[in-house]
């Protein structure tokens, strides 16, 4: 046991320096990303997901609704290309795994491919006159439908993977990687935010326009060609401000020279418990993504009528609560996490979500036609805003929890799987999307709300009518609110079914960062040749020793984690009594001064 004592050693001083960078000052400083590259990167994002959302919030809305494409028919093609492109994701990731430039290994993608997405993005809504009427004008428009879709979704997957991989590959720093995941999310909450509340009222409006000018009356023409004005407009948008971050971002943690196949980047996922657990809770969230999906249809149905300047209104209301809630949660998350664990922040967040999104529901059951009175619209903008919060508390988590992952695989096999892991987050999103279409399509063609009823409901409201207001239409209004609440609210209990007993606790996490940080400057990033993943390992050089040794280092290394972690603490609970003293006797000499004048005032007036 007399060999195991510089390892010890060696464990020791990969914890402690990693931690007291902050408290003692002892350690290099971590590289990081400058104000500039963040920001950067947060307008990029802003862009792409403006981008996003004019095929994620407003393309289905046009398919089924304005080209009246059958409900199911519109469905199943966005849930197969949804889930052909979920599938899709992991090898993106691989081809960027294995890219090696002199720009790095994300950089490249990011640089090419803001231009193609804005191409493809507005060709999703151009079918090129097939607006006719007959079997082959519907024929040709669902065959377009399809082959867009898939095409877009294949082009955007190969910014999407780098755009969030990179993040991983800008900061060395674990509390700077945390403020830029929460940062990202909060810019694509903006971005995505703007399209969806006012791509469809601009829509609308255009639509108008062009009824009246050019289409001769004609208001389902007029409304085609205001939605492709309008995803014209926001896809430029989301392109110029993509455009320069692949150009401004800088890559700083080196990848290893190993490269892995699609299959051997499988493998490594599965066997990683974390990563294999975040997953799967986020493809049981799945219906949350019904609500972006429905918010168009129920503001446009329901509360506005399809008037233009009301669908703006009760857009700005509804989905602006919940993007206020989701921003202020998404903001303060960063905070959260230093004084709650991770695992229940994220758990407990999914089960207190669901409250808020059932009782929206409960709001539709007591007052069917009422939701617009001043009253309910409070109550509405209330839920929606603390189901946006909890929903961006979970945004922001998982994202730094596949981060963290990646730490995790590191640590273990020495390899640094960024872009697979972060494809991850995107085949989730994907494959969300994919089942929440299905759901609703199915829920749609249950009532009947689908291509002719559509179109007697549109010409019933292009008469002047109001349908939450009418009996006839009231299943078609219960099936909208059925799906931005219940639903929703049945997958967040769902998404804490494989996180409840996460693997990944906090310290362990920061121990393990500490040890990857060691490594890095002992130059050990690569693993030992002859590395066998069965054998037991020194945590800091790799080379195979007893599995008692092994359980040695690491309780020492749990234990020099913990007492630099109550050092930080210490240290912070110092620094914050030092600053409330410091305003303390401020108040006190400030008091005594405006004792003394009030007395020097008493004694003039007395003479």
């Amino acid at each position: 046991m007399e060999n195991t004592k510089p390892t010890e050693i060696s464990v020791q001083s990969a914890v402690a320096d990693s931690a007291s960078t902050s408290v003692l000052g002892t350690s290099p400083k971590l590289k990081t990303y400058t104000p500039s590259e963040r920001n950067w990167y947060l307008i990029g994002l802003a862009g792409q997901n403006v981008t996003y959302n004019v095929i994620g919030a407003a393309l289905s809305y046009y398919l089924q609704f304005t080209l009246l494409i059958p409900a199911m028919a519109v469905s199943i093609i966005m849930a197969l290309a949804r889930v052909w492109d979920a599938f899709n994701d992991p090898m993106m990731g691989t081809i960027v795994d294995r890219t090696r430039s002199k720009w790095g290994k994300c950089r490249p993608y990011l640089m090419v491919i803001p231009i193609p997405i804005f191409i493809i993005t507005v060709l999703c809504f151009v079918n090129f006159g097939f607006y006719g009427q007959g079997v082959v004008s519907d024929g040709l428009i669902v065959f377009w439908a399809a082959l867009t879709y898939v095409l877009w979704g294949m082009i955007y997957t190969v910014g999407d993977i780098p755009l969030w991989g990179v993040t991983s590959l800008m900061t060395e720093s674990e509390k700077d990687k945390t403020k830029l995941l929460s940062l990202a999310r909060i810019a694509a909450g903006i971005g995505g935010g703007i399209t969806l509340l006012a791509i469809q009222p601009l829509a609308l409006a255009l639509g108008d326009i062009f009824t009246n000018t050019v289409t001769d009356g004609n208001a389902a023409l007029g409304e085609q060609y205001g939605f492709i004005v309008s995803a014209v407009i926001f896809g430029f948008i989301g392109c110029i401000t993509f455009v320069p971050l692949g150009f401004k971002v800088k890559e700083r943690i080196n990848t290893n020279k190993e490269k892995y196949s699609l299959a051997d980047n499988f493998k490594i996922a599965l066997k990683n418990k974390p990563f294999r657990q975040i997953i799967f809770s986020g493809i049981l969230s799945s219906m949350k993504m019904l609500i972006s999906l429905a918010a168009m249809p129920l503001v446009t149905y329901y509360f506005s009528s399809k008037n233009p300047i009301l669908a703006l209104v009760y857009l700005a209301m509804l989905g602006g609560g919940m993007f206020l809630g989701q921003f202020i949660c998404q903001a303060f998350t960063p905070a959260l996490i230093s004084r709650f664990s991770t695992k229940k922040l994220y758990n407990w967040s999914n089960i207190i979500g669901a409250i808020p999104f059932a009782l929206i529901f409960v709001c539709y059951l007591a007052a069917p036609s009422s939701l617009t009175d001043p009253f309910w619209l409070i109550i509405c903008f209330i839920l929606f805003s603390v189901a946006g919060g909890t929903n961006g508390i979970t945004s922001v988590l998982q994202s730094t929890m596949i981060a963290n992952a990646v730490d995790y695989e590191e640590y273990k096999n020495y390899r640094r799987p960024d872009a697979v892991f972060f494809s991850g987050q995107s085949f989730v999103t994907k494959l969300q999307s994919g089942i929440a279409t299905i759901m609703s399509g199915i829920a749609y063609t249950i009532v009947g709300f689908s291509d002719s009823r559509v179109a007697e409901l549109n010409s019933y409201i292009n008469a002047g009518g109001t349908p939450s207001q009418v009996g006839e239409y009231a299943s078609f209004m219960m099936i909208l609110f059925l799906i931005v609440s219940i639903l929703p609210a049945i997958s967040s209990l769902l998404a804490v079914i494989p996180t409840w007993k996460y693997s990944l606790d906090d310290d362990e996490h920061h121990r393990i960062i500490g040890i990857l940080k060691k490594r890095r400057e002992l130059n050990l990033e690569q693993r030992p040749e002859n590395y066998d993943e069965t054998a037991c390992h020194d945590e800091i050089t790799g080379e195979v020793i007893t599995k008692e040794e092994l359980e040695k280092q690491i309780q020492i290394s749990r234990e020099n984690n913990k007492l630099v972690l109550a050092e930080e603490k210490k240290l912070k609970l110092e620094q914050k009594a030092a600053a409330k003293a410091a305003k303390s006797k401020g108040k006190e000499e400030k008091f005594f001064f405006l004792e003394n004048d009030d007395s020097d005032k008493k004694k003039k007036n007395k003479k």
